[in-house]
């Protein structure tokens, strides 16, 4: 199974040094897991969109952007710490067997991408 979740990020270290806001970016994280039972692809986008710094809306009034911009602000992840976060709780979930977690973060002020992965095969490290 394989599911890609569009979300959002902050960099932890632009916020850090900067007094007006902090970078942040469109992130695609895609999961691709193998299991021993069922396993929702919701649940996958929830568990996605909960370790992001803030999920995505296709359309947003006035002050829902100032809640997702907010949301965004106060919980700022390095894409290594969305892979992570995310990793942590398929490790957790004993139907999942195998597993790969990809971002990629669409950079807003460099000229690349940042790109994190994390692969796991239960089975043979046990």
């Amino acid at each position: 199974t394989r599911v890609v979740v569009p979300i959002t990020s902050v960099c932890p270290c632009s916020k850090e040094i900067s007094d007006c806001g902090a970078n942040n970016q469109r992130s695609h994280v895609t999961v691709t897991v193998r299991t021993n039972g069922l396993v929702w692809i919701e649940e996958l986008i929830d568990m996605v969109e909960d370790e992001a710094s803030c999920e995505l809306y296709s359309l947003l009034k006035r002050a829902d952007e100032k809640y997702v911009t907010e949301k965004a602000y106060n919980n700022p992840k390095f894409a290594e710490d969305i892979v992570r976060d995310i990793a942590i709780r398929l490790n957790e979930d004993a139907r999942v067997v195998a597993y790969t977690v990809e971002t990629e973060n669409f950079e807003s002020i460099h000229n690349h991408s940042a790109f994190a992965c994390i692969r796991c095969d239960k089975e043979a490290t046990n």
